[in-house]
């Protein structure tokens, strides 16, 4: 576990790909974070299990709760880099779609109606970078902003456009030969107790796909 800013009150871990964000059947970070700091942590968000990147935790419980009032306000900002399958017509935009989530199947699916657990989504993304895979075609290094954050969202709201990310199997992916290609990248929020502004950036690992382009020096 790689810590990229820590304080008496929080710290910013870099969370490795299949590690879960809470106790459960494996690793996971919380428990990795608080032995790190011989103290429990505490969850402020969460990333899928096989989403590396950057995430915060909390060191007190009067932190968690201030942290997770700025992400109900939208005032936590979050970024993600992704490599897609396709080139997006746009080589920047903004998605907004109806999100509904199937618990029992654990997926989102976009809708065209509101009803009961439809809940809005919206990102935006920049392409940052292009490139010839052998088997897929076009691919797309993208960054990718949260305006939400509603489960799958960012996989979902590509794939729903034809744009899996490599190696999201569950939502249309051929290509089997790595986790899903999205990475906490960017955090960006008020400190809990300061007031001071943090921001941290995470690289993914330089192992594929992510090594067809040369992320450092795009974003």
């Amino acid at each position: 576990m790689k810590v990229l800013f820590e304080d008496k009150f929080i710290i910013v871990c870099e969370k490795p790909a299949n590690v879960l964000s809470e106790p459960g059947s494996g690793d996971d970070i919380v428990t990795m974070a608080s032995e790190h700091v011989h103290k429990p942590c505490y969850l402020v968000h969460r990333l899928d299990r096989n989403t590396g990147g950057a995430m915060v935790l909390s060191k007190m419980q009067k932190a968690t709760g201030k942290l997770s009032e700025a992400i109900q306000r939208r005032e936590f900002e979050k970024e993600y880099l992704a490599v897609i399958k396709g080139v997006p017509e746009e080589n920047e935009g903004v998605f907004k779609d109806l999100l509904f989530k199937d618990s029992q199947k654990n997926k989102t699916f976009v809708v065209k109606r509101e009803r009961k657990g439809v809940k809005e989504a919206s990102l935006e993304y920049k392409v940052l970078a292009t490139a010839e895979h052998p088997d897929h075609g076009k691919i797309s290094l993208v960054r990718v902003k949260l305006h939400t954050g509603r489960t799958h969202q960012v996989r979902v709201q590509f794939a729903s456009r034809k744009m899996p990310l490599l190696g999201d199997g569950k939502y249309g992916s051929r290509d089997n030969h790595c986790e899903t290609a999205l990475w906490s990248f960017r955090l960006g929020f008020s400190h809990p107790i300061t007031g001071e502004f943090v921001e941290v950036k995470s690289l993914p690992p330089k192992e594929y796909p992510w090594n067809i382009f040369d992320a450092e020096t795009l974003v």
